[in-house]
């Protein structure tokens, strides 16, 4: 029963890295932001939410939402206090404004943890499941919250083709992609365009983070890992490409599973690392390129 195991598994976590390496995609398909601060963003919505479930008394069901909440805050407060600064800048020369980004990002990210880990220590903390409850499929255990985590996880994909693909500001989303000049010859603001990619990219980010920690729990040591692995995930599948990334979580999402199960939980992340050192010297372009 072991391989049906990891498929249900891997599915899972798969569907949760795919869930936050969309966000990550977004914000640098539109606003070319490689956000080093992604892991961080994830443990707010995480912590603040255990807290607010549990610490604060309101219960999984109003805490989950919260964290969300507190998650999309976080993606704001790096976007207006360490991003946008840093992008309208006349003092840093063009040229040197994205390693900038890079930098402040990063150092925002370790503000975070360290935070973080001031207030909540660095114990790991796992948020009370939403649907308790054991499934049997095929005499494998699998909790009816982890069915739900894959299921939420890709309702929250689906929405977010529809809105994209279908409505007037997610078509203008996808626009700024491709030529932002071009956008705001239409009469589009472009720093609008902008709010609305960092505001997707909170909520993805912050459902990711609450989902992580009712799943496998969470803890500040996971801050850098967090980001490591949506990093490497948008890298194998092509930077800008939504789909690579998806494709790319599943991949990362598998071999971390196998190799939890197979050689030992603690060497999980090591995989996705030696893929993406593979990829960028046989095809560094990731599996499908940009979109």
């Amino acid at each position: 029963m072991l391989p049906l195991q990891i498929l249900i598994d891997g599915f899972a976590i798969s569907s949760l890295y795919g869930l936050g390496a969309i966000g990550f995609t977004l914000i640098f398909g539109v606003s070319g932001v490689l956000n080093l601060a992604h892991g961080g963003v994830m443990l707010i919505a995480a912590l603040l939410g255990w807290a607010l479930a549990g610490e604060a008394g309101l219960g999984t069901y109003l805490g989950t939402p919260l964290g969300v909440i507190c998650g999309m805050i976080a993606a704001y407060i790096t976007y207006f206090m360490v991003v946008r600064p840093i992008q309208r800048s006349t003092a840093i020369p063009r040229e040197e404004k994205e390693i900038f980004v890079l930098t402040g990002t990063l150092l925002w990210g370790i503000m975070i943890q360290q935070g973080m880990a001031y207030l909540f220590s660095d114990n790991p903390i796992t948020m009370r499941p939403l649907i308790p409850g054991v499934a049997s499929i095929a005499g494998v255990r699998v909790p009816y919250n982890e069915i739900m985590i894959a299921a939420v996880c890709w309702i929250v994909i689906g929405l977010l083709w529809l809105f994209v693909n279908r409505t007037k500001a997610g078509k203008a989303l996808l626009a700024a992609s491709m030529n932002p000049r071009g956008l705001t010859l239409l009469g589009f603001e472009l720093s609008q365009i902008y709010l609305l990619a960092w505001t997707i990219y909170g909520v993805l980010a912050g459902i990711a983070g609450v989902l992580l920690a009712s799943f496998l729990g969470v803890s500040t040591n996971n801050t850098g890992q967090l980001t490591a692995s949506a990093f490497s995930i948008v890298v194998l599948g092509g930077l800008g490409s939504v789909s690579g990334s998806l494709m790319a979580a599943y991949v990362v999402g598998y071999l971390e599973t196998i190799t939890a199960y197979l050689i030992a939980p603690t060497l999980r992340p090591l995989p996705a690392l030696l893929l993406l050192v593979l990829v960028v010297y046989v095809r560094p372009q990731g599996f499908l390129g940009r979109r």
